[in-house]
């Protein structure tokens, strides 16, 4: 699933994100699923030094954040998609596309865009009623940064997870009003994260007290 990238960046990540066909939800049980995306982003991780930030996988979708030092995110993630396309299908019996689209990337060049997103991510589960609170949902590397689970893959030091956790997992699990919720996920529709600058405020990086969502 070959795309051409309209924004480049070897120093700063991209929102990734893929869902299934007809947004049909994943055809095996999502303990299945996640082995098989745990074993393809520990591939991509070494074979093509991806460096991932986060990962939380939704009942038909995902959302990766990460970086790509070499500049090579297209082959990454065709070689990504393909074959847990073609691992679920087989497990499922399954002879259909799995993925309904290419992925998309969405370019984050700045820290506060970053915390904005970084957030966004890992509340996903809450705001679908998978989970409680954030650092709860099984299927994110949340949980696993807080020890709750094997990691069986490379995720980089977490600059944003506060040492203490307390207050960074406050912070992530306070809700938000529906109006910056679609500010957000319109930001990451675009091949390069924006949002208004009157929202934006001060340009230097904020703390996580002064974060925008």
């Amino acid at each position: 699933m070959p795309r051409s990238l309209r924004e480049h960046s070897t120093e700063h990540p991209f929102q990734i994100t893929a869902r299934c066909r007809n947004r049909e939800f994943f055809p095996i049980p999502m303990s299945e699923v996640w082995t098989i995306m745990e074993d393809y982003l520990f591939f991509i991780s070494h074979a093509y030094q991806i460096e991932i930030i986060s990962f939380v996988l939704m009942s038909n979708h995902f959302h990766l954040i990460a970086r790509t030092p070499q500049g090579n995110l297209n082959e990454a993630m065709n070689y990504f998609m393909s074959n847990t396309s073609r691992c679920i299908n087989e497990k499922a019996g399954a002879i259909n596309q799995l993925w309904g689209s290419r992925y998309h990337p969405s370019l984050i060049d700045c820290d506060h865009y970053l915390m904005n997103v970084y957030k966004y991510v890992y509340r996903n589960p809450v705001e679908a009623g998978l989970s409680d609170r954030a650092e709860n949902y099984t299927y994110s590397t949340l949980n696993l940064k807080l020890g709750r689970g094997r990691i069986n893959f490379p995720i980089l030091a977490d600059t944003i997870l506060n040492e203490s956790h307390n207050f960074t997992l406050k912070w992530i699990n306070q809700s938000v009003d529906l109006e910056q919720r679609r500010m957000i996920e319109r930001a990451l529709k675009r091949p390069r994260f924006a949002i208004p600058k009157k929202v934006r405020g001060n340009k230097k990086k904020p703390s996580l007290a002064t974060e925008l969502y």
